[in-house]
């Protein structure tokens, strides 16, 4: 699971004074851009050149493809290490959608979609201006198989044949050399790369997105210290990495070409990434915009509450607030296996019960929430179908809930425990959990809160053997597909019982499960995307889980900056189409 783009917590309660600026801008967010998502920069025409500012809370660490999960630390690294495919570089929904990047297409299945052919194109080159080849790709792979190279998406371990066992290069096989090779890639010339899967995967140029499908030459891999100096296949290369990406300067790459790469704009000249720093003082910064900073952005800090009032009264200032949408679904777990949550009309009464407006007043507000009653993000891409099982209006249907507590054998109610993270954030917050709390109480159910902090609370939530019966949880998905979304929290296969389980609710249906293998095998994403929203809305009878709200993302931009897209792959500024000039 990809973890939404950091939140500015500290900045969400604080009421810092934002000094109002007066930018050239052009209109406000409404009319910006397809999604509606892109800010307003400054006006002109994009030009290249000036250097771009990235002000960052979480430095851009582990800056090594096969250790990035997915585009890790916003899009930074989709400025050094391009893939075989990537996402379409736009606004709002079109931003959804799977392109060719170092491919010519975004792959050639077989018929039953358990072969993915790839044929990379023509005058490709690394930094250093030799060729990329299929076996650098290859490479690249085998190489995130390592032990010491981990933290990046586990897909291919589970999907390519072989992938369980396989251990990357470096480690010795049973006749004492390295170098061995995972045979299910194979690439019959330097263009061509074929991936032999162990069951079909219609969702295949998704994963193919993914970091660990950058080429590596294999004479300038240097294991663990590959992140210092990573050799470049985009339009920028690295120049300095201090203290493990607290500080990274990227320069252009001279042997990178745009007319083989139609995604990335690559307007600046110099890209300076700072990290580090304080939520608040970034968006202090980005709004005031003096110096450097009129040509800054950020691509983990949100506004918050407070801050979102107090730009509202200034529409040179509220134009430069972009607004993004990522596939993300804030949720009420519930464990079957612990009673009173094994009977399905206790479950069903606690979804009867919620109100959806204080709990989106908790996360932040209608800006930054949106009320869900679908586990699927409400996004086409990934198979929205609209449904509302247990129509409880904007603040919670109490009698219907009483009734079915009393069908249920609790005529005076019932008491529960709902546990928490004590982390102040807007999804698994304390704040969220009062307000879970408050409403269930009108409906007869005494709820004590159990708070604990975050590492302890993600360690019990993930475990199948000691989950409690009721809890906040959250998902998102590492592509915008109905796969990554459905799939881990509620295929009985992926239940684990002895790491990070994430089908809290242990669901283990025949049905469910072989209509996740039908649908793994469709190419045709339209057709895939209908049948996962179909699923979701037939799970959803089952009231295994209670959707709560889909996170907003309000993010400032400096004065000078131009061509601001946000794409609802990421919900995020997309750094490869900025300009400052």
């Amino acid at each position: 699971m990809r973890q939404p783009s950091v939140i500015s917590r500290r900045a969400a309660a604080a009421a810092i004074s934002l000094v109002v600026v007066s930018g050239a801008v052009a209109c406000g967010p409404e009319g910006a851009g397809a999604g509606g998502g892109g800010a307003a920069g400054a006006a002109g025409k994009p030009q290249k050149g000036g250097t771009l500012t990235i002000l960052n809370s979480e430095a851009q660490s582990d800056f090594d493809p096969a250790r990035l999960y997915t585009s890790g630390g916003g899009n930074v690294p989709s400025l050094v290490f391009r893939t075989l495919t990537t996402r379409n570089r736009e606004d709002g929904a079109e931003g959804a959608k799977v392109v060719p990047d170092l491919a010519t297409d975004t792959g050639r299945p077989n018929k039953d979609a358990t072969e993915w052919t790839f044929t990379l194109k023509d005058g490709l080159k690394y930094e250093d201006g030799t060729a990329i080849t299929t076996a650098d790709v290859k490479y690249g792979i085998e190489r995130s198989f390592a032990a010491e190279l981990s933290g990046g998406a586990p897909y291919l371990r589970d999907w390519l044949i072989g992938g369980d066992t396989y251990e990357g290069p470096y480690k010795a096989g049973a006749d004492g050399k390295k170098g061995k090779e995972l045979a299910s890639i194979v690439t019959p010339d330097p263009r061509t790369i074929v991936f032999k899967l162990k069951k079909p995967e219609g969702e295949f140029p998704f994963v193919a997105t993914q970091t660990q499908f950058a080429p590596v030459p294999k004479a300038k891999d240097t294991g663990v210290k590959y992140e210092e100096h990573p050799v470049s296949s985009g339009p920028y290369k690295v120049v300095r990495n201090e203290n493990d990406g607290e500080r990274l300067t990227l320069e252009r790459n001279p042997h990178w070409s745009e007319k083989n790469d139609e995604e990335r704009k690559a307007y600046p000249d110099r890209i300076d990434v700072r990290s580090g720093l304080d939520a608040a003082v970034i968006n202090q910064r980005l709004s005031t915009s003096s110096g450097a900073d009129a040509a800054a952005v950020t691509t983990d800090t949100n506004l918050g509450p407070a801050e979102l009032a107090q730009i509202g009264s200034d529409k040179a200032l509220a134009a430069r607030v972009g607004t993004g949408h990522f596939g993300y679904t804030n949720y009420l777990a519930f464990n079957p296996k612990v009673k009173p949550f094994d009977d399905i009309r206790v479950r069903q009464a606690i979804s009867y019960a919620i109100n959806r407006t204080s709990v989106v007043n908790a996360a932040g507000g209608s800006a930054l929430a949106e009320p869900a009653t679908t586990f699927l993000p409400a996004q086409k891409s990934f198979g929205y179908t609209p449904y509302d099982h247990f129509p409880a209006g904007k603040t919670g249907d109490p009698a219907k809930a009483r009734q079915l507590l009393k069908e249920a054998g609790h005529p005076n109610g019932l008491a529960i425990t709902l546990t928490h993270s004590t982390a102040q954030n807007r999804e698994t917050s304390p704040e969220v959990a009062t307000a879970v709390q408050e409403a269930l109480k009108q409906a007869g159910i005494t709820v004590k809160l159990e708070g604990l902090e975050n590492n302890a609370y993600n360690e019990k939530r993930r475990s199948a053997k000691d989950a409690p019966g009721f809890f906040l949880s959250r998902w998102g998905a590492d592509w915008p597909a109905g796969g990554p979304f459905l799939a881990p929290i509620f295929d009985g296969r992926q239940i684990v019982t002895d790491g990070s389980n994430y089908n809290h609710a242990q669901l283990n249906d025949p049905a469910v499960n072989k209509e996740i293998d039908e649908i793994n095998k469709l190419t045709d994403l339209s057709a895939a995307a209908q049948r996962w929203g179909a699923l979701d809305k037939k799970i959803g009878e089952q009231a295994l889980d209670v959707p709560l709200f889909h996170p907003v993302y309000k993010r400032l931009v400096g004065k000078d900056v131009k061509n601001v897209v946000i794409s609802d792959w990421t919900g995020v500024l997309d750094v490869s189409q900025v300009a400052v000039k």
